[in-house]
């Protein structure tokens, strides 16, 4: 029996790690649209686009975020202060 929640255990952790992975925000914006889209499309709108477009958006965020740039004015902005 321990061997058995030992691998559940395992498994879960992969998907989270997966799923998840370093920004739990993109993964929540992501589950986000997808609930956005199912309602949408259960009120019959074509809502297909919506997840595209919500990934390249969080794609850039998280870019911008990740940015060695960004974080260097953002460094030189703390030292100042």
């Amino acid at each position: 029996m321990k061997l058995i929640w030992s691998w559940a255990l395992a498994f879960g952790r992969f998907w989270y790690r997966f799923m998840v992975g370093d920004d739990w925000t993109v993964a929540a914006a992501v589950a986000g649209g997808l609930l956005v889209t199912s309602f949408l499309k259960a009120r019959a709108f074509p809502a297909w686009w919506l997840v595209p477009v919500l990934v390249v958006v969080m794609i850039v965020v998280s870019l911008r975020r990740a940015s060695p740039q960004r974080n260097f004015v953002r460094n030189a902005r703390e030292k100042k202060q």
